[in-house]
């Protein structure tokens, strides 16, 4: 899961863009990375690192211009040794340079396609690489030196002709302006505002989540349609064009259930009003279920994520809600953290738990999911430790069984605890003295209940095996495992891994 920005304004854009990209660094916290656009000449800054690591002031001066794109990740490949950050860069034709969230499913035979046929060549093994290429391809293919906005969306058609699977894409073409498109079903998140100038003319500014947009000024238009494109020219004239036909409107679940920002409003559903009503379906069920004598003393959240679910839970359920477990802010999230054993390390270092509100209690913990449930063991170990009677345990979410082929990072069944387990089994695994999950009906339901949203349905192929893009097999999961089983081995031998999803096709290079 990835993070992305595009400004087109009338003042220098670097600092909106880092201020978008802190806003977005929930997305990923392995790397960031700015290019803006000047005279025709691109400027750029990436590295591996937080947003305020990656961007010093020496860094900022140089990024001059008035138009940029932005970008924040987290690997997907297993690993944090990429040497490769977003956006990446071609130069021919005319220069086009581009951040991606989300994941092509067809990206190795776009790999093969783009080597043997478009003669281009791919110096990563990433996806995010190859959409580039795919492109700037198409855009070759038009065969003009100084191509029309027409002409760029028409491009794009192409690229939709191409390209399989979810994305959201922001891009500078040099010399002409900023293009954004979002794949037909509008699994991966893009929003687009404006903003009066203060030369009387328009900025626009183009994101995976509003919160990047309201946060400096700029007021919601709507989100960008699933198959849309929309492009800025230099001129700051926005284009729009339908480039395909939109499929079934189905954004991915697992945004809304932990990914985005609470304060979030994404596809017209409020992220904040669907985790209040993700707790309110889990009360009911917990009282359904384990009746009104659930001997549930206090309600207490796994910061952050679930703490909205957590409070209208327990607030439907009359019993006290409190704080238990306190953050240390400066520990990345464990979820997006590569490597098992990383992941496990940080938890204790991550939170720790006041003993006043578990000494004696019987607490039902309420997380947003359960994944791998290494972290979940962990936290109940520390509830246990910090001298609770019973732990009781409750996913906002249902089992995670399936693995996610469209850009978050659990692409493997055998690290997903639900996947052959049993509820029961997975509550011993964890070592909760109760186990319950959320019912997927009721969680669709929950973010769903909006008068304004188009949405159709949403992506739960983790949940439900349910693959929206179809062409998703068994062979296919088996491969992309191998793929990152062997990126895995690779990583432990001291090879750069540069892979968002690993393409099979040039392999990759050892360093020393």
């Amino acid at each position: 899961m990835c993070g992305v920005v595009g400004v087109a304004a009338h003042e220098p854009v670097n600092q909106i863009l880092y201020d978008a990209l802190t806003m977005l660094q929930h997305r990923g916290q392995d790397a960031a990375g700015i290019v803006t656009l000047q005279d025709g000449r691109l400027y750029l800054r990436k590295e591996n690192g937080m947003v305020r690591d990656v961007f010093m002031n020496r860094h900022m001066v140089r990024l001059v211009g008035k138009f940029g794109i932005g970008h924040v990740r987290y690997p997907t490949a297993g690993t944090s040794s990429s040497a490769e950050a977003q956006p990446f860069y071609v130069n021919s034709p005319y220069g086009i340079t581009l951040a991606h969230n989300g994941n092509l499913t067809n990206a190795e035979t776009l790999a093969k396609s783009l080597y043997l046929d478009d003669r281009r060549h791919l110096n990563t093994d990433s996806d995010s690489e190859v959409l580039l290429n795919v492109l700037a391809h198409e855009m070759q293919n038009l065969g003009k030196t100084d191509p029309t906005p027409e002409d760029i969306l028409e491009a794009v058609k192409a690229v939709y002709g191409r390209c399989e699977g979810a994305y959201a894409v922001v891009a500078l073409i040099t010399g002409h302006g900023l293009l954004a498109f979002r794949d037909p079903n509008g699994i991966r998140p893009l929003i687009f505002g404006k903003r009066m100038a203060e030369n009387g003319g328009t900025e626009y500014m183009v994101a995976s989540e509003s919160v990047a947009l309201t946060s400096s000024g700029f007021t919601i238009v709507r989100d960008v349609r699933p198959g849309e494109a929309i492009f800025i020219d230099l001129d700051h004239k926005l284009h729009t064009k339908q480039c395909v036909e939109p499929k079934e409107y189905t954004p991915c679940m697992f945004e809304y259930v932990y990914f985005a920002r609470p304060d979030s409003i994404m596809d017209n559903i409020s992220v904040y009003k669907a985790r209040l009503r993700m707790g309110e379906k889990l009360a009911q069920k917990i009282l359904r279920e384990w009746g009104e004598d659930h001997d549930i003393d206090v309600v207490i959240p796994i910061p952050d994520t679930s703490r909205t679910s957590a409070m209208e839970l327990a607030m439907k359920m009359n019993v006290k809600y409190r704080e238990g477990f306190m953050k240390n802010r400066y520990i990345g999230r464990t979820f997006i953290m590569p490597g098992q054993q990383q992941r496990k390390k940080s938890v204790r270092q991550k939170l720790s738990a006041v003993p006043l509100e578990f000494k004696g209690k019987n607490v039902l913990l309420v997380d947003d999911s359960i994944v791998r449930g290494t972290t979940c063991h962990e936290i109940i170990q520390m509830a246990r430790d910090a001298g609770a009677r019973k732990v009781f345990f409750a996913s906002a979410a249902p089992p995670v069984e399936y693995p996610n082929v469209y850009g978050i990072d659990m692409p493997v069944r055998s690290e997903l605890i639900a996947s052959g387990n049993s509820v029961e089994e997975v509550r011993e695994i964890i070592g909760a003295d109760r186990l319950i999950f959320q019912d997927l009906d009721d969680l669709v339901e929950a973010v769903k209940d909006t008068k304004h949203s188009r949405v159709e349905g949403f992506d739960c192929s983790v949940f439900n095996g349910c693959y929206i893009t179809g062409q998703i097999n068994e062979a296919y999961l088996e491969h992309l495992q191998e793929l990152r089983c062997e990126t895995a081995k690779i990583g432990k031998k001291g090879v750069q891994i540069v892979a968002d999803t690993p393409v099979d096709m040039m392999g990759v290079a050892e360093y020393d």
